[in-house]
């Protein structure tokens, strides 16, 4: 690995000396995003400017030390080969979809080996599929995207992701992406440096510093569905958490004390939709992510989400997407057997 990186900038925020400078490097494996890569390298980058120090220093790996290319298409040169990581480095698998960039066998033996020999490790957006496969979270507390938790858990039903948008247990680090990668990023930062050098980084990134790990990744449901009605709230948590079995009106009814009667006013006064239907089409849109990212049949996605019968899952998910599910599916296929 090259030296440290230590640009130039206007502002200047003083450290006390540097004992070793930390190492990173970032294994790109196909389809990656982009967004989460970068963010997770600049505040590094920017401890080192602000700083006027060699505190950070990084590199960019993949399989083979070829380019990889990313979910937006832009390619990006690696600095080497996997093989060149050393121990003393945190090695951090960044991928894009559920598939994880189909990393090679040789690749997940050195992800284990790396990390069973003392290295630390972590997945970036959805890296955490790779760590999965080398046999790395067992017991552990990881996240990775939020979209992607429905197809991870039917993979690895025994590994339930947190949705928070880090975690960093003991030697193992994973984020859910985008803006989420620079928040890890700096509470390493203000791990190593402090919490006033931290906040100066995130204000360099236009973050709020108090975006940290404790923050879920997605709006919550009240905010997403524009209403701070207690009732509706849980309804549609209720919902959410039960996709495979789905609950019948009473059952909701039941649990939140209201009549069924009142449940369908609510809905069509703040949703303007039945809850039948927003119930069935929040299945759907699990479902299709099943279909989007998943080697699934369709008769397991089917099932996954609660429909008992595949010739009705396929009428319903036409007629909330306006194509059946088997044109998505052998769509995938398709681009699968092509890489």
């Amino acid at each position: 690995m090259s030296g440290a990186l230590v640009p130039l900038g206007a502002a200047y925020y003083p450290v006390g000396d540097v004992q070793k400078t930390k190492s990173y490097a970032f294994l790109l494996l196909k389809d990656f995003t982009l967004l989460a890569f970068s963010a997770a390298i600049e505040p590094f980058r920017i401890a080192n400017q602000l700083s006027q120090k060699p505190l950070y220093r990084w590199c960019v790996v993949s399989e083979d030390g070829r380019p990889v290319r990313s979910s937006s298409g832009v390619e990006i040169a690696a600095d080497a080969a996997l093989a060149s990581v050393d121990r003393d480095t945190v090695l951090f698998a960044c991928s894009g979809n559920l598939a994880g960039g189909n990393p090679a066998k040789s690749t997940l033996a050195f992800l284990h080996r790396h990390f069973r020999t003392g290295g630390m490790v972590g997945g970036i957006c959805t890296g955490a599929v790779s760590l999965a496969q080398a046999g790395l979270l067992e017991g552990r507390t990881f996240t990775l995207h939020w979209e992607c938790h429905p197809g991870f858990v039917e993979l690895f039903p025994n590994l339930p992701p947190s949705k928070r948008r880090f975690e960093v247990d003991n030697r193992i680090l994973t984020c859910g992406g985008g803006a989420a990668a620079a928040d890890m990023a700096i509470s390493i930062i203000r791990k190593d440096h402090g919490d006033a050098f931290a906040s100066v980084v995130a204000d360099m990134c236009l973050l709020r510093d108090d975006a940290g790990a404790n923050l879920g990744q997605r709006t919550s449901i009240g905010a997403a569905l524009h209403t701070r009605n207690p009732g509706l709230i849980e309804i549609v948590k209720l919902m959410t958490d039960n996709v495979e079995t789905p609950l019948s009106m009473a059952d909701l009814a039941e649990k939140v004390g209201y009549t069924k009667r009142h449940i369908e006013r609510q809905f069509q006064r703040c949703l303007g939709v039945t809850p039948a239907r927003f119930y069935q089409n929040l299945r759907l849109d699990v479902a299709r992510g099943l279909v989007t990212e998943t080697n699934m049949t369709l008769f397991e996605i089917a099932a996954a989400c609660g429909f008992n019968s595949k010739s009705y899952f396929a009428k319903t998910f036409a007629r909330r997407f306006g194509h059946p599910p088997s044109r998505v599916h052998h769509r995938r296929r398709a681009s699968g057997e092509k890489a």
